[in-house]
């Protein structure tokens, strides 16, 4: 199972992503994008991507309160200290 990660939300000011850029994680090891890919919200998915291909979000406490099908994490910038930009990924299996 392949998974989409879709920024939803940006707090802040990100100078990577905008709302609604995505990226396709295929086969539980490949990164497949168009985009530039943030080190830092990357790190973000690591703990839980792999999981995510084979579980239900609300397993790991990471579905969402509208869609009980889809995880969102975020990258660890605390953007109002930083003046850099929190990202909330939603994650959602694709395929």
């Amino acid at each position: 199972m392949d998974l989409k990660v879709r920024v939803k939300e940006i707090k802040g000011n990100c100078p990577t992503y905008r709302v609604g850029d995505s990226f396709i994680l295929k086969a539980g090891y490949q990164l497949v994008s168009e985009i530039p890919v943030c080190m830092h919200g990357l790190a973000a998915l690591m703990p839980y991507y792999n999981a995510l291909r084979v579980s239900e979000p609300n397993q790991w406490g990471l579905d969402g309160k509208e869609d009980k099908s889809k995880a969102y994490v975020h990258c660890p910038d605390p953007s109002d200290h930083t003046g850099g930009g929190t990202v909330i990924f939603e994650i959602s299996k694709v395929g």
